[in-house]
């Protein structure tokens, strides 16, 4: 069971990053922090769990502590290959424990995502990963995930978005902030977290979003599930003639 998110308690010293204080906490965190986490990591591995077959390659980039393949690797009942890739040390040590304690078959591997060759893969997975890489080089990202994909793979990733209209953003901000409060959070936590994340996490609109992917090179993009200002979405890749 992991620790009780305290970390914003206490003033911080520097930007928000995944280290050791936040890899041990990051599973109540992340469950606090997002609405409906759990049924929406449900609802992506039902969805993939009915693609899987013997012999895929599916890949979580930033598995951060590897729940999600764990899960797939335990319920998919194929021989599937099933790799994690994060940058956080932290976040694949913890991983890779958590794997060994469940006798998950699972690779965790601490790389970069813009510099790692993950593919060829059948799917890949990105979870609040995109909106942490820098606007100048995400496009890139994305593109090296679709190349990444063999045809008719499927890319599935969750982002914190932004609205298009600034007062309704404005308004869901707020209606957010009064959900963090609702799970536990202080306003002087939620402050400090929001000043530690800003130039760190920078959301785009789901329009940016979706636009982004189709020029990447895929061909149909869907929204799979949103709540307010977070939001889930499906991209795949068509069989070339």
């Amino acid at each position: 069971m992991a620790s009780k998110d305290r970390l914003f308690e206490e003033p911080i010293e520097k930007r928000f990053e995944f280290d050791d204080r936040v890899a041990a906490v990051f599973d109540d965190m992340i469950e606090r922090s997002v609405p409906f986490y759990r049924e929406n990591m449900e609802l992506i591995a039902k969805l993939i769990l009915r693609r899987i077959e013997p012999g895929m390659r599916i890949v979580d980039l930033g598995s951060s502590t590897g729940a999600l393949l764990i899960e797939l690797a335990k319920r998919s009942g194929v021989d599937a290959e099933f790799i994690g890739i994060d940058n956080a040390p932290a976040m694949i040590e913890l991983a890779r424990k958590k794997a060994q304690a469940m006798e998950a078959d699972v690779t965790f591997v601490c790389e970069d995502l813009m510099r790692y060759d993950f593919g060829p893969a059948d799917i890949i997975v990105s979870n609040y990963t995109l909106q942490f890489i820098r606007p100048v080089v995400r496009h890139k990202a994305v593109a090296r995930i679709c190349d990444s994909l063999k045809e008719e793979g499927l890319f599935i990733c969750s982002e914190k978005i932004l609205m298009e209209n600034k007062w309704l953003d404005k308004q869901i901000i707020d209606i957010y902030y009064d959900y963090k409060k609702r799970q536990g959070y202080s306003e002087t936590e939620i402050m400090r977290k929001r000043e530690a994340l800003e130039n760190v996490l920078i959301p785009y609109t789901i329009e940016e979003n979706r636009a982004m992917l189709k020029e990447a090179g895929f061909d149909t993009v869907d929204t799979l599930f949103q709540w307010a200002n977070f939001a889930t979405m499906a991209a795949m890749k068509q069989r070339r003639p």
